[in-house]
């Protein structure tokens, strides 16, 4: 008598939330087949697209989730819409469970007067286009001497780094050329001055941002740094937290610096806590960003009335991303996350979905660093595994290159996946780099499926 096959689980995602999915699972005697699903060609999502070029620590976990990868009962399957040129349904029918975690790919909005301007863009956008991402459009900064970021969390702090580092510092990643030359280009024509705004709507005491994300844009060599009046005023150093006392000192230490030697490079920080944006004003194209000083009043944010205009022409709001819906599964739009307890995905009535799962920001919302996807998986996990014990639900048992086959549809495997990280390799290595990213869909495609002579 054969023994009964083991449980077979597809993920939805290949960034860190479906890896580290995928590095749980794998680590059950049980489960003998984990096949991630990406619509990319490349694994690593945000890991991959959402990390700042520079921060190569971060991304030192990727080498260990690409073991997940070489995992003899892992298989990726990339060039994969699931829910758009693969059914969710295919991959239901064929496993005995599956774990959605394809992230937040939407933006939240201002919702203010001219914010539709050219000139007004995500801070996801420019996160993206930065970090080589084939989706993303070319961010101009062309005439932006002046440039406003609205938020206070690490997107922010990113995005206004990298507009203000030295470009020669930013040489040594594997940033896309073409976004080194824009980079470029705009510090030889703001020369003489350029000036970054990071409003928040609260006081620095407030803001989400980590201390080492704040300290590195902070401690950027010749930058000067300002802070909005008043920011410290009442500050009450002994209910703080660690995190925002450190955020706090550090803030503090880098302007008392900038009072006592302002540095002549013209390039200025300038903090604007208790500031939140009205509107946008300008004849097509961003020129005003207008702000308004606020307070708390019985502990709730309200505007004073008291404003300013700052005369800028880009403006990066950096608020948070949203989870967008997938055909055929919950959702919950107004929180932009699938509707779950614990990973298990339930309907507008509150009962579970049988064989659907969730991790990760399109469970949780857009919240945490890296890491928080590890628990938040193993959550997941343990609760499909429990699911799994006490049921008999079983998927067809369809391997994943017979539903693709079945679709007609072209996939890229984990093997296309290092002729791409060959490919990235050798092209950083003709510019003295460790690695320089292949970032349209052409590319990654060709060299994915073999139509290139790489």
């Amino acid at each position: 008598m054969s023994q009964p096959r083991g449980h077979r689980v597809a993920i939805v995602g290949a960034g860190p939330s479906g890896l580290f999915a995928a590095q749980a699972l794998t680590a059950d005697d049980g489960v003998e087949r984990v096949d991630l699903y990406d619509r990319l060609p490349t694994p690593f999502g945000l890991l991959r697209y959402g990390v700042a070029p520079d921060h190569g620590n971060i991304k030192l976990v990727g080498d260990a989730l690409e073991k997940v990868l070489r995992h003899d009962r892992v298989g990726f399957y990339g060039l994969v819409d699931v829910g758009v040129t693969l059914p969710l349904d295919d991959l239901r029918e064929a496993y005995d469970a599956v774990i959605l975690a394809f992230g937040a790919g939407g933006d939240l909005l201002l919702d203010i007067p001219g914010e539709e301007l050219h000139g007004s863009r995500s801070g996801r956008e420019f996160v993206e286009w930065y970090g080589g991402h084939p989706d993303a459009a070319h961010q101009s900064l062309a005439d932006a001497d002046a440039v406003a970021v609205i938020g206070v969390g690490n997107v922010a702090v990113d995005v206004a780094r990298v507009v203000l580092k030295d470009v020669a510092a930013l040489a040594t990643t594997d940033m896309p050329q073409e976004v080194l030359d824009e980079l470029d280009a705009h510090r030889e024509a703001a020369a003489s001055g350029h000036d970054v705004y990071l409003i928040g709507r609260r006081g620095p005491q407030h803001a989400p941002f980590t201390t080492k994300e704040l300290r590195e844009l902070l401690d950027l060599p010749g930058l000067n740094v300002s802070l909005s009046d008043g920011a410290l005023d009442g500050l009450d150093k002994s209910a703080l937290d660690r995190r925002a006392l450190a955020n706090v000192d550090a803030i503090r230490k880098a302007v008392e610096r900038t009072e006592a030697a302002a540095n002549p490079s013209g390039r200025w920080l300038h903090l604007l806590f208790w500031h939140r944006p009205v509107r946008m004003t300008g004849d097509g194209i961003v020129e005003q960003l207008v702000v308004e000083r606020t307070h708390l009043v019985d502990g709730r944010l309200q505007g004073t009335g008291d404003e300013t205009a700052l005369p800028v022409r880009l403006v990066l709001r950096a608020v948070g991303y949203k989870g967008l819906a997938m055909p055929g599964v919950p959702f919950d739009e107004k929180r932009g996350v699938i509707p779950n307890e614990g990973g298990r995905v339930v309907d507008a009535n509150g009962s579970q979905v049988p064989g659907l799962y969730t991790s990760g920001w399109i469970k949780r919302g857009p919240i945490g660093v890296i890491g928080s996807n590890k628990p938040d998986a193993a959550e997941t996990v343990s609760a499909l595994l429990a699911d799994l014990a006490s049921t008999d639900r079983r998927g067809s048992g369809r391997t994943g290159e017979e539903i693709l086959t079945a679709r007609g549809l072209d996939i890229a495997t984990f093997e296309d996946w290092l002729t791409i990280d060959a490919e990235e390799r050798a092209l950083g290595a003709s510019l003295g780099r460790a690695r320089t990213k292949v970032a349209t869909w052409d590319e990654l495609t060709d060299l994915a499926l073999g139509r290139t002579d790489a």
